[in-house]
């Protein structure tokens, strides 16, 4: 017969633990928590180097493997479509294996695929280690989200800051270091890509014993949703709400400026006059930007109930950014990089508030692999588009005007998306006006 403490619990709470039991689960979940950060910390740093390092010595591997100049572009587009097609699969695979189970996996695959794309031989064998790799990042990028939610629901802000922040740091690292570590190690540039398969390998230590170890997944903080929010998120038809198409569309269009940014900054520096050396020097301040801005942004946007405001001052740093490109490029070009490495900060941001519009992390990884899966779909013509109006036009006044013209509908849309509410909640009103209507 069931006690009458078992009787009067309600479904949000979980049952007493007794004392030897309480003593035995704290130096588990303490142990595991920790495990938990320097894995996330560690998987963040992974997220981009193998796009960066790439980028870094596209020019060697184009001479390598006889590439044309058709399909070296197109290599720019791959990794967003793999992030896009990918991504989707995360939370299904979440929901079977466990989000650290797949983690685990994913920085594996990073790192086989990074390890033997150099020496695979060939442009179809390149290709199709770099999806590997991609494919490992894709499922990753959804499901870091999920991991902080689950772990550390009261730190949603301060933990997204740390690992977009590490995510920075490893995007930079990748970029600065790559061509002169290549140097260093005898100048074979399938070296320089290889060597970035060591720092995956690391990242897959920490999920090792998180993943044998079953109980571990119990230490986790205990989510305390009831059985009306499990039903939502059983039900959820994540296209069914606005919030979550605003997120994903303000995923995507700030994505396509982090991208442009990326690829088309350093030679609109340099069609102005900038030195080479100097035009990447600004790209790198640029994107290093991240690092400390990333910690605080997610921060700043967890305590206040509507993120509009932030979105509106990172827009507007972006639109000063692009007006002094446009307006003067070479003579402000510090002050230019500085304002639109604060812009892409936009990224941190989207990523915290899908965190904080679910209510349980089966809600967030919905909705993290929907907003990142169709705004990185989104990103990709960005940059190509770029590129065209570049080369009929002529000159940068055409492509400056259409990168400041994006800005406006993403301060508009990322306002809408930092709007205090919840997907669930706006799916169950819809689902109730349409049964009221049917009525």
């Amino acid at each position: 017969m069931a006690s009458e403490e078992t009787k009067t619990m309600t479904p949000t709470e979980t049952p007493p633990i007794r004392a030897g039991a309480a003593e035995k689960q704290a130096p588990t979940r303490a142990w595991a928590t920790r495990l938990v950060i320097v894995g996330i910390v560690l998987a963040a740093m992974n997220l981009r180097p193998a796009i960066t390092s790439l980028g870094a010595l596209l020019e060697e591997v184009r001479d390598g493997l006889g590439m044309s100049g058709t399909l070296a572009g197109l290599l720019t587009s791959v990794p967003p479509l793999c992030f896009a097609f990918f991504g989707v699969m995360a939370p299904r695979l979440a929901r079977r294996f466990g989000p650290s189970a797949v983690v685990c996996v994913g920085m594996a695959a990073i790192a086989t695929g990074l390890v033997i794309r150099p020496f695979i031989g060939g442009t179809a064998g390149f290709l199709a280690a770099t999806a590997l790799a991609l494919m490992g990042i894709a499922v990753s990028n959804v499901l870091m989200p999920v991991i902080v939610k689950r772990w550390f629901p009261d730190r949603v802000g301060s933990m997204t800051g740390l690992y977009s922040m590490a995510l920075a740091l490893g995007t930079s690292l990748a970029a600065a270091v790559t061509v002169p570590m290549t140097d260093a190690l005898g100048g074979r540039w399938q070296t320089g890509l290889a060597v970035w398969a060591g720092l995956a390998v690391v990242a897959v230590l920490p999920w090792i014993p998180l993943v044998r170890h079953h109980g571990a997944a119990s230490a986790a903080a205990p989510e305390h949703v009831g059985k009306t929010v499990q039903r939502e998120d059983a039900e959820l038809r994540i296209t069914h709400s606005r919030t979550a198409w605003a997120l994903a569309v303000f995923f995507g269009l700030q994505a396509t400026a982090a991208y442009i940014t990326m690829g088309w900054m350093p030679q609109i520096f340099r069609d102005a006059g900038v030195p080479a050396g100097e035009a990447g020097v600004l790209l790198a301040v640029t994107m290093a930007m991240g690092v400390p801005l990333a910690f605080v942004i997610p921060r700043v946007a967890t305590r206040l109930p509507n993120q509009g405001p932030v979105v509106v001052v990172l827009g507007a740093c972006g639109l000063a950014g692009y007006a002094g490109l446009y307006l003067a490029p070479a003579g402000g070009a510090w002050a230019w990089a500085l304002l639109l490495g604060i812009s892409n900060c936009a990224f941190p941001l989207a990523l915290t508030m899908v965190g904080m519009r679910a209510k349980s992390s089966v809600g967030v990884a919905k909705l993290s692999a929907f907003a990142q899966s169709t705004g990185y779909l989104i990103s990709i013509p960005g940059p190509l588009l770029i590129g065209m109006l570049y080369q009929h036009s002529g000159g940068w006044g055409l492509p400056i005007a259409l990168m400041a013209g994006l800005m406006v509908p993403q301060i508009i849309i990322g306002t809408l998306a930092g709007r205090n509410r919840t997907v669930e909640d706006e799916v169950e009103a819809k689902a109730a006006a349409a049964a009221s209507a049917a009525a």
